[in-house]
């Protein structure tokens, strides 16, 4: 909305709602409120589902339909493909929707605080902070905040048993006296658990210690082992570090396996603990269908996958070409896209580990094949402009743009545009109730 012509972004309201609100934050060129009542609430708003909208910083969209939501997700590919990307386009393709738009994540991280945030009105409605129980807080950072945990009883994103498990660990630890983190001091013992899940319903979960591994670390471990056999995976990792990743620390085994398994197409992808999986698997069949589709291939071509992850698209797609090379900077993803390409007898593909703009340069082309088609799916900030230039000197002689941002990717179109026309373009939804939109593009050599 505007006020005084001036943009105003209004969290938890849609279009159509009268609301009372309040300022908080105004700078030159936008403002940002709060909703202080709704007045009259719009015709097309409906009732979130989960008891912590609002105040947990996901599923922002939850009081809109979900038709709703793809119109607004479909305009906000035209917006930005129009107004940022200045193009000529073709007709933009209807958004493919999620066949489920509640419990679609087949992965979720909590954070463990030993003190959980509570709004202000939850704590003036109890007559102080003294009169709530603030301990043992198990769930998700509020917005930009990275020490206040929101404790969650129920989340919607994956199906019940991340509750169950959730719950279940946050009872445990208050029953045994095992202490929750406090980013502050960097004390305590427990600090996040990640879960991830499969088709089958199998289940990995990671725990994570702040503090060095004890016999009531191992306690918990058994615990969970005997309460949830669909733990097929259960790890724990020690991480005595000032941030939360572990991508740079030794996972290991308490039970069961080091992965699990996800199969599309009756290709079977092994997921490990850091490996980057798309975390709607149902629309990551969807995705890649549309990617594969847009690349055109007949078998004899050679294709480059940039930003290849787990080689996920690289070997999904590698039945249809003569070679696929894949680039990803993370080396354990490209080690498990090889373990993939292996596992299922994939022959055509080589993988190459490191900072796309350094290995993806002239002299790369030179030595492995001028592609015939590629296929690129960056993260959020877009393609470094010396990517770009690569790109244009390769000269493909189609492209395929998978993109999770369409603001960056936009702007990469538009420096594309000079010999290359962009033909076909497909949103997709992978994040129901959330402002988040993938979209394809295909571009063909003018």
């Amino acid at each position: 909305m505007r006020i005084d012509g001036i943009v105003c972004f209004v969290p938890n309201c849609v279009p159509g709602d009268i609301v009372d609100l309040q300022i908080t934050k105004k700078k030159h060129s936008f403002m940002e409120a709060k909703v202080l009542r709704v007045v009259k609430p719009s015709a097309v708003r409906c009732e979130a589902k989960c008891q912590h909208f609002g105040v947990c910083g996901g599923c922002k969209w939850q009081i809109l339909p979900y038709a709703e939501q793809l119109q607004y997700k479909q305009q906000q590919i035209v917006d930005n493909l129009t107004r940022i990307g200045k193009i000529e386009l073709p007709e933009i393709s209807p958004i493919l929707g999620s066949k489920h738009i509640y419990e679609y994540r087949n992965k979720l991280e909590f954070t463990c605080a030993d003190r959980k945030w509570f709004p202000w009105e939850v704590i003036e409605a109890a007559g102080g902070l003294d009169k709530v129980d603030s301990s043992y807080g198990l769930g998700f950072h509020i917005p930009n905040c990275f020490d206040k945990v929101l404790d969650i009883e129920e989340c919607h994103l994956m199906p019940e048993i991340n509750n169950r498990i959730r719950n279940g660990v946050r009872e445990y630890a208050r029953t045994h006296g095992l202490t929750f983190y406090n980013e502050h001091t960097h004390e305590g013992l427990l600090r996040t658990i990640i879960l991830r899940n499969n088709h089958k319903g199998e289940l990995m979960l990671v725990v994570s210690f702040g503090e060095p591994i004890t016999d009531a670390c191992m306690g918990l471990l058994e615990w969970l082992h005997q309460e949830f056999p669909e733990i097929i995976a259960l790890l724990y990792v020690e991480n005595l570090k000032y941030n939360d990743t572990i991508g740079d620390l030794d996972v290991k085994v308490y039970y069961g396996q080091d992965h699990i398994m996800e199969e599309m197409e009756g290709l079977q992808f092994k997921v490990g603990p850091k490996s980057f999986y798309q975390t709607n698997t149902e629309q990551a069949y969807e995705l890649y269908k549309v990617a594969r589709e847009f690349a055109e291939l007949k078998g004899d071509e050679l294709v480059y996958d940039l930003y290849t992850g787990t080689g996920t698209i690289a070997n999904f797609v590698s039945r249809k070409a003569r070679q696929v090379i894949g680039i990803e900077y993370v080396p354990e993803a490209i080690e498990d896209a090889k373990v993939n390409s292996k596992i299922n007898q994939i022959e055509n593909t080589l993988f190459f580990a490191g900072d796309m703009k350094d290995i993806l340069n002239d002299d790369f082309v030179a030595q492995y094949g001028r592609p015939d088609v590629i296929i690129t799916d960056p993260p959020r900030a877009g393609m470094h402009e010396d990517v770009v230039n690569v790109i244009l000197n390769a000269a493909p002689k189609r492209i395929v743009y998978v993109s999770c941002n369409p603001a960056t990717q936009a702007r990469d179109l538009a420096l594309l545009d000079a010999k290359y026309k962009v033909t076909k373009v497909q949103p997709v939804d992978m994040f129901p109730h959330t402002q988040h939109v993938e979209n394809v593009v295909q571009l063909c050599l003018r």
